[in-house]
């Protein structure tokens, strides 16, 4: 029917009449019409060989000379590009020159990089109070927007017991070596103290009281903050609880409410990571006897309500630790749970 629309029109009958006449839907017949009068597009033939415009061997050869030459080895070849066209000499395109370069495997970073050596991850392991001592600098809002107070807080990664916090105005190595003097007076001198890379615990004074003590310093890798995992999981504590206030009225108020946090803290709060005892109770070697109590209560609810209890051991959760790592080594992960599955 094409056809016969298309014979139609070349008649001299409207458009509108040879669709009525031939039965086909006007766009469609439009369509093909256009179509059938459109011009047949000229295929190329494939390409074959080289493009024309391609440099020859001899040419690709004193191109390399060129680019390196005593004159031009160093610059780059926008550069020698430049001065070629200011000394009055073309030599190919910048990109011919890359592709050159290229292939002679030439094309690489030549200025003088640095190259920082890797941060060795801390590997500490805790088996027994006062032996690492994990400390840090959170900010406390002031009464004003724009103003903070630094906490400096000081916890035992063994017991979780905090040994030590001090709030005060500003931040600085002076107030972080008289806080850990304070500590070491009143706690013991430990193995080692864990901090981050803050200007305070990186600086000389609290360098030259730990070295003068004998303690090693252990610093988190930077920008990596899963190396000072205890102290960032207290301050998550301190923040997230009910009775953290949105800022401070003043310096006093901060200090009075981070004692009675501490207080808290050691004294009150079942600590999830010590099998749920208080963390002065491993710290002070008591919570040896409260989980053996903990375990005549379970035996003698077993004993009256069997039927209550899967199996004959005591929760997972009231497990005391008996150590406690900052990142801990894979080898003895995998270790550990090959002992578990025998």
């Amino acid at each position: 029917m094409t056809d016969v629309y298309l014979s139609l029109i070349a008649g001299g009958v409207t458009t509108r009449r040879a669709v009525v006449l031939t039965g086909l839907v006007r766009s469609t017949a439009a369509r093909r019409r256009t179509a059938a009068t459109a011009p047949t597009p000229v295929v190329s033939a494939p390409s074959a060989g080289a493009p024309v415009n391609k440099l020859t061997d001899l040419e690709r050869r004193r191109v390399l000379e060129v680019l390196t030459s005593d004159r031009f080895v160093d610059l780059a070849p926008l550069q020698i590009y430049a001065q070629l066209l200011d000394d009055g000499v073309y030599l190919c395109s910048v990109s011919t020159m890359y592709r050159v370069l290229t292939e002679n495997t030439l094309v690489a970073e030549r200025r003088r990089v640095a190259r920082h050596p890797a941060k060795v991850c801390p590997e500490l392991i805790a088996t027994a109070p006062r032996q690492v001592y994990s400390w840090d600098i959170t900010k406390l809002a002031g009464p004003v927007k724009g103003t903070y107070f630094d906490a400096y807080v000081m916890l035992d990664i063994y017991s979780r017991y905090i040994v030590g916090v001090q709030v005060h105005a500003h931040e600085s190595g002076v107030l972080a070596k008289e806080l850990m003097e304070q500590v070491f007076k009143v706690h013991g001198v430990p193995q080692v103290v864990h901090a981050d890379r803050g200007t305070s615990m990186t600086s000389k004074t609290v360098a030259a009281l730990l070295a003068d003590l004998e303690v090693t310093r252990s610093h988190s890798r930077p920008r990596v903050s899963n190396d000072n995992p205890y102290s960032e999981s207290l301050f998550k504590t301190l923040k997230y609880g009910p009775e953290f206030p949105e800022c401070f009225g003043s310096l006093c108020d901060a200090r009075q409410f981070m004692d009675l946090f501490a207080n808290w803290y050691n004294h009150e709060h079942r600590h999830t990571g010590i099998g749920l005892h208080t963390p002065a109770d491993v710290h002070f070697g008591l919570a040896i006897d409260k989980a053996a109590d903990r375990r005549v209560v379970l035996t003698d609810a077993r004993t009256r309500h069997p039927h209550r209890f899967a199996t004959a051991r005591a929760p997972k959760i009231l497990d005391l630790p008996d150590t406690a790592w900052i990142n801990r080594p894979a080898q003895d992960t995998t270790e550990e749970a090959d002992t578990t599955a025998a």
